[in-house]
């Protein structure tokens, strides 16, 4: 077994095989927001309702989310250049059936597959990127890997918009067939063969986790579908919540009394800075996700703006989370990733409220982009600088089973914003607009101009939310410690001082 924390270097540069594996990472990000441009043309050739175009969205969110901790391991125990390809050629595959579907139960079911596709290849990313980078060049390759996340919350919409008007709903997954060959030659060329690690599988775990974190993740994403009442006959959305924290608490019970292996090693939380991280990085997912709602519903709804010019507001906040990643990279090898990161927590929250405090009906739109550059540069010094130290002392033969961990978390974190913003819009909209509906998505399609202003203000205070919770982030930042290699690098330093 490899020493921990010290990477497995293939020979070679470590950087092709991390540019071919982040072109599917980009893919599968992309497509978790590319649907909901398509939704009416999605519902006006298939026929389909709203709550069944919903479930477009919602199904390959599960599939992504819920396998996440069970995929992560598989690369340990097959390596992730191998799981990684299996990975994409199943998601490419489902990409072409979504195209070809005649119907939206066809399409959810091939989104399914799609998302379990998308699964198997987000944990080998950050796994790779553990194995083959030594700890004091991970801060450079985790800010390619983050500035790709940010870069693609803004490509999904618009090019979902651009595919839509020019060539029809069915392109926003025709389009991933060529780029996911180009993906898997590349993989399978620049890639290396990692070793693996001779791992039991605990079914058991494998289960308890699996159910578990389906009821919750399912409970939460569907909350506000069902009005947080009942889904069923005697089955509430709270009953599938509680019943799903009570049997990942089963999980976490056998994961301890398992005197095997357990599907997830315990152990890897006595790293401060991996648990600190993972705390983080909730509250990052949670933030991402759930800010751009209320802007995008201000933007279309009281400004008029079309999807594609709503969209482009993000540009400024994805250019520059882009173009100062590899600057954060190096800033994140050579100092503490609290000073780094911390700068990031400080102003996500502040630029969050800035926005807040101008989007009003008839603001320029130079006062909505400069809080949102101010966020651009935010998410720069946080994804790199959380996503290194989370990984800097992972061991080697546990490198996927925690970028799975991590990338549940993150992933959580996006489920919880996603639900969060939604119930804070409703309950702002019902004290500001009392009689209006509370769905926000609705109101904005028939909002008469006299409403505008409380409107502008249901959507203002709801970016207080994700505000709140980055300061939860901001506090797991500041207790990081000093990584392995920098308290080398110091010790190294004050003995040639001695000298």
């Amino acid at each position: 077994m490899a020493e921990r924390g010290r990477a497995v270097n293939p020979p070679g540069n470590p950087w092709p095989a991390l540019w071919a594996l982040v072109i599917g990472f980009f893919m599968i990000l992309v497509d978790a927001t590319i649907v909901s441009v398509a939704t009416p043309a999605i519902m006006a050739d298939l026929g389909a309702d709203v709550a069944s175009v919903v479930w477009v969205t919602s199904a390959y969110l599960l599939a992504y989310a819920v396998p996440l901790l069970v995929t992560g391991r598989l690369g340990d125990r097959f390596g992730p250049k191998q799981v990684y390809a299996v990975g994409l050629v199943v998601f490419t595959l489902a990409s072409l059936w979504c195209g070809l579907t005649a119907n939206v139960e066809q399409l959810i079911l091939a989104r399914i597959v799609q998302g379990l596709g998308a699964s198997m290849m987000n944990p080998q990313t950050m796994a790779v990127i553990t194995r083959t980078f030594p700890p004091d060049q991970r801060g450079r390759a985790m800010s390619l890997w983050g500035a790709v996340a940010g870069v693609a919350t803004l490509v999904g919409p618009l090019l979902g918009g651009v595919l839509v008007d020019g060539l029809g709903w069915e392109w926003i997954f025709f389009v991933n067939v060529p780029v996911g060959v180009v993906g898997l030659v590349l993989a399978l060329r620049l890639v290396p063969d990692l070793p693996t690690h001779v791992h039991r599988f605990d079914l058991l775990g494998v289960v308890l986790s699996g159910v578990g974190m389906f009821l919750l993740v399912f409970g939460i994403q569907e909350g506000q579908t069902f009005d947080w009442g009942r889904i069923v006959g005697p089955i509430s959305v709270w009953s599938l919540i509680v019943a799903g924290l009570v049997v990942l608490a089963g999980f976490v019970f056998w994961q301890v009394r398992n005197r095997g292996e357990p599907l997830l090693s315990l152990d890897l939380f006595r790293d401060r800075n991996f648990s600190l991280a993972n705390a983080a990085i909730m509250t990052v997912g949670f933030t991402a996700t759930s800010m751009s709602f209320p802007l995008m519903l201000y933007a279309q709804g009281v400004r008029g703006l079309t999807p594609t010019e709503a969209a482009l507001l993000l540009a400024p906040m994805a250019v520059l989370s882009g173009a100062l990643a590899p600057v954060v990279g190096r800033l994140t090898d050579r100092h503490h990733p609290r000073n780094v990161a911390g700068i990031g927590m400080v102003c996500f929250p502040v630029g969050l409220l800035w926005l807040a405090a101008v989007l009003a009906p008839g603001a320029p739109i130079w006062q909505l982009l400069l809080p949102l550059v101010l966020i651009g540069i935010a998410s720069a010094f946080v994804w790199a600088p959380i996503g290194s130290t989370a990984t800097r002392n992972l061991p080697m033969a546990h490198a996927g089973a925690g970028a799975g961990v991590y990338n549940t978390t993150r992933q959580f974190g996006a489920v919880l914003g996603s639900a969060g913003i939604a119930a804070m819009m409703e309950g702002r909209l019902a004290a500001l607009l009392p009689g209006m509906s509370g769905d926000a998505e609705a109101a904005v399609t028939h909002l008469p101009p006299a409403q505008y202003d409380a409107f502008a203000g249901a959507m203002a205070q709801s970016l207080l939310l994700p505000a709140g919770v980055l300061l939860a982030g901001l506090v797991a930042v500041l207790c990081f410690a000093r990584p392995t290699h920098l308290r080398r690098e110091r010790t190294g330093a004050a003995a040639i001082a001695g000298d």
